[in-house]
């Protein structure tokens, strides 16, 4: 009685219409076309939405880590502002005033004989270093070397400035 057609239905049906109780091909040919097309906009939205973020890592921006806080508000609040804001510090290319200063401040405290923290740390391990016990005393080749003090250069009075 299930093989039976219905008289009033035409005798050549469509490759896509499947008899009942059959797998519907074409159904699940479009579930695995819709999820392959959901995945793949899920990976293009996320790629422009990190894009800021990898072009300030890129180019190894100052300012990389507002740049991801920028995007990452921009992902959670919804505010499409974070995200052009972001996008727009990642393209400005921002001077870099600390590594000058830096040597700035090195310079002045080679002049005035002040040891910088790094410089300490270094005399320090060629004080360690340079003790060395003897073989038959036990006794170092000598006593620990002191820190230099900064030698004071008197102050200019007006009239050795004008001789």
């Amino acid at each position: 009685m299930a093989d039976s057609l219905n008289p009033a239905a035409p005798h050549h049906f469509p490759a896509f219409i499947t008899a009942p109780g059959e797998t519907d091909v074409l159904m699940v040919v479009m579930a695995v076309i819709l999820a392959l097309c959901v995945l793949g906009f899920g990976i293009l939205f996320l790629r422009l939405h990190t894009l800021p973020e990898r072009m300030a890592h890129k180019s190894k921006k100052i300012q990389f880590e507002i740049v991801a806080v920028l995007g990452l508000l921009a992902l959670f609040t919804h505010i499409h502002a974070f995200w052009v804001a972001g996008l727009l510090l990642a393209l400005i290319d921002f001077p870099d005033f600390g590594s000058f200063m830096g040597r700035i401040a090195g310079s002045v405290e080679k002049i005035a004989g002040v040891s910088s923290p790094e410089t300490a740390e270094e005399a320090a391990s060629v004080d360690v270093a340079g003790m060395r016990h003897h073989a038959h005393g036990g006794k170092a080749d000598g006593p620990p070397s002191s820190p230099r003090k900064p030698e004071t250069v008197p102050a200019r009075t007006k009239e050795a400035s004008h001789a």
